[in-house]
């Protein structure tokens, strides 16, 4: 029941005018048409009652006149027939005629002169005193003889029967000028769309197609916001690429160095007085290139130049294999706490970058968690796409506000901000890019007490 209720809820917040532009100019448009055609039919409706008084009645009665003198020959006998069946067909008129001598209705088929009649105008519910204060159209409307006829004209009714095809025709007129409205309405703000599909390349990293510029000799508002949007991408895409350039080229440079270091490290002594500044320089050689490892590596994914090996991976023997590396950096890494689903006996991924990722979430939780009672733990788990990478520490946590950056390059929060503790701030970010590489994801939380992470990664 909750789910067939949320839906059309769903579907009438799409509708509502206050969640699109065009739909809400459209809607200031109708709005504006019905208040305009309102001032204009009441301001028409004042003007006739107003005019009504000084020239509309006079000339009518006058015509009526001339009507009850063309029945009865210039008033000078008694109505004729004939000449009021002349009269019925060259003009829209009925005629009543009662009298001693005739009684006679052109329009038999017609309850009475139509609006003329004061019985009909109570039933309809009219106001009579908007059309110019008289209260008695049948008077106004009737003409009596010298021999005692009376004489009632009106309107025939059957020449307004198309009135209602012509309310349709208007009704079809509108829809169509509204529909004409709303397309050009949505044609002027195509480029919206354009610019918020430029904008979510941009912010996807993809900067090869910039957005289109409608008339870019003449450019309208939004060619220039298009224009605008479209060199601001352009400079962060060279100021990233330069970014990376100077990040590949530093890398590079610094693998011969350190490669040379290590060698001449290798043959210092490993005894006697050196042999404790030979291990602390191997260790923060060995270092040195780990980060530049990552560096490079971190290029790779985030450039888009990765191509995955995907292989038949054993996901909890590669975890142990795993754990137990790390146990030459982590005393308590031969704690950590593997769980792993029975259905996970082999699954398509990358061996190396999923042995980095593993790598780096096991050993920031060891970091920010290995003073804790509880090890962190490692969870293996089968998704309906894939499968679930889930380490948690139980250390102190992240602030709410730093969850959402903690995965970014050299972030690193201000409770980690020491060399020992809080790294260089690429292991998470190596982790993001993993995940991503695979056509998955990783999401950080706050587990209460500690950080929980979770790779997602889709099965090809």
């Amino acid at each position: 029941m909750t789910g067939s209720k949320s839906a059309p809820t769903g579907l009438l917040a799409r509708l509502l005018p206050g969640r699109s532009i065009k739909r809400r100019m459209v809607l200031v448009f109708l709005l504006l048409a019905v208040a305009l055609a309102g001032v204009f039919i009441v301001g028409a409706q004042r003007a006739f009652t107003l005019g009504w008084r000084e020239a509309a009645r006079p000339v009518l009665m006058d015509y009526v006149d001339r009507l009850a003198a063309d029945v009865t020959g210039q008033g000078e006998g008694t109505p004729s027939v004939e000449r009021a069946q002349v009269l019925v067909k060259r003009l829209p008129l009925t005629v009543r005629i009662e009298g001693p001598a005739i009684s006679w209705l052109s329009h038999p088929d017609q309850p009475g002169p139509g609006w003329a009649g004061q019985r009909r105008a109570r039933d309809r519910g009219w106001d009579q005193e908007q059309w110019g204060g008289d209260k008695d159209w049948e008077r106004m409307l009737q003409r009596r003889t010298a021999d005692g006829h009376v004489i009632t004209f009106g309107l025939n009714e059957a020449a307004f029967e198309r009135r209602q095809r012509h309310f349709g025709v208007a009704l079809v007129a509108l829809l169509l000028i509204t529909l004409s409205a709303y397309l050009y309405v949505r044609h002027l703000l195509r480029p919206l769309d354009d610019i918020r599909a430029g904008a979510q390349r941009f912010g996807a990293g993809d900067f090869a197609q910039p957005i289109p510029v409608r008339h870019p000799g003449r450019p309208d508002e939004l060619g220039q916001l298009a224009v605008t949007v479209n060199t601001m991408g352009h400079d962060i895409h060279q100021m990233l690429e330069a970014k990376r350039a100077l990040l590949l080229a530093i890398s590079h440079e610094l693998r011969s160095p350190i490669t040379r270091a290590r060698l001449h490290a290798e043959l210092l002594p490993e005894e006697g007085e050196a042999a404790g500044q030979r291990q602390a320089l191997l260790g923060d050689l060995q270092e040195m290139a780990t980060l530049v490892s990552d560096l490079l590596e971190s290029e790779r994914l985030s450039g888009g130049h990765a191509v995955l090996s995907r292989e038949p991976v054993d996901l909890p023997g590669l975890a142990r294999d795993v754990v137990q590396e790390l146990g030459a950096r982590h005393p308590r890494a031969a704690e950590v706490v593997v769980r792993a689903g029975v259905d996970l006996a082999a699954v398509s991924v990358d061996r190396a970058r999923v042995r980095l990722l593993l790598r780096n979430l096991v050993d920031n939780a060891l970091r920010h968690g290995g003073e804790a009672l509880q090890p962190p733990e490692l969870h293996l788990s089968r998704t309906s796409q894939g499968v679930r990478i889930e380490v948690r520490d139980h250390g102190p946590g992240v602030p709410e506000a730093q969850l959402d950056q903690l995965a970014q390059a050299f972030y690193r929060p201000d409770s980690a901000r020491t060399r020992a503790a809080g790294g260089v701030g690429l292991g998470l970010y190596l982790c993001r890019l993993v995940a991503q590489a695979h056509g998955g994801r990783l999401v950080l939380s706050n587990a209460q007490p500690g950080l929980r992470v979770q790779a997602e990664l889709p099965m090809a």
